[in-house]
């Protein structure tokens, strides 16, 4: 679909992937509602952005907060008139330990923002998006919903579900204006750790002298996923890392986990 001149609501509009789509978005053109948690994070946003007055718009919001995302849309069109597409980019990731060292309400919040959040967003806007000639909804999931990582096990699940979730929307989109769109990041240069309330300095102190491993930049990864909204792209998958173990897992999903283990063995203890 074309961007210039179309409103997008973007999650996670205060950093990392999400600021830089939401930049992104505005130097085709494009209107923006940013949405994120982080109040502090969307004014630092909208200072870089340097928009042209009425071009964006922040919208400080908890994704799982239902009620509050129920009334996102009506905010939205006020604000902009019409609401041309979706880009679900807000996500946390879990403390890297192993399914028995991990509390219940840690797996409850990854849970509730990476997949609740998704759905609550979803729900709120389809109806929206289904009355528009053509519209763009896209939701990132992870290499982490197709490759179980040790560690991370309720970020993979979550993130499996926003997979299929998507998937399904899709599926039931067919015959409509609604283009539906699922991306799969590798590993991306952001602060997604200490924006999850992750302490990871264990695990690098683990690594030692060992090269940490080739990520993705924030903006090559927006612009990828900028570049699936305007191709209508059924999935996106950026990285080399996210594109091996994509065909990896397919040809031979339990090497792939086997693989991963191994790597995450001294991490993990």
């Amino acid at each position: 679909m074309e961007i210039t001149g179309k409103v997008f609501v973007v999650t996670g509009g205060g950093n990392g992937m999400g600021r830089e789509v939401v930049l992104g978005l505005i130097k085709r053109g494009a209107r923006v509602a940013a949405v994120d948690l982080n109040e502090a994070g969307l004014a630092e946003t909208a200072q870089l952005a340097n928009a042209p007055e009425g071009h964006l718009t922040t919208h400080p919001l908890n994704v799982t907060d239902r009620k509050a995302v129920l009334a996102l849309p009506a905010a939205v069109v006020k604000a902009h008139g019409q609401v041309d597409g979706l880009l679900n980019v807000a996500g946390i990731i879990q403390p890297f330990v192993k399914i028995k060292d991990l509390d219940f309400e840690v797996i409850e919040r990854v849970m509730n923002v990476n997949f609740w959040g998704v759905v609550n967003t979803s729900k709120a806007f389809l109806p929206l998006l289904l009355e528009r000639p053509s519209a763009a909804l896209l939701n990132v999931s992870s290499m982490g919903g197709f490759l179980p990582v040790p560690g991370q096990a309720a970020y993979g699940a979550s993130k499996a579900a926003v997979k299929l979730f998507t998937e399904a929307l899709y599926a039931e989109s067919q015959g409509t204006g609604l283009a539906v769109t699922v991306v799969f990041p590798g590993g991306v240069a952001t602060h997604i750790t200490e924006n999850s309330g992750v302490d990871t300095s264990k695990m690098m102190a683990a690594m030692g002298d060992a090269k940490a491993p080739k990520t993705t930049s924030a903006p090559d990864a927006a612009r990828q996923i900028i570049e699936g909204v305007e191709k209508g792209s059924f999935r996106v998958v950026i990285g080399g890392d996210a594109k091996f173990m994509d065909r990896f897992a397919r040809l031979n999903p339990r090497r792939a986990t086997l693989l991963i283990a191994d790597q995450m063995k001294s991490l993990l203890g």
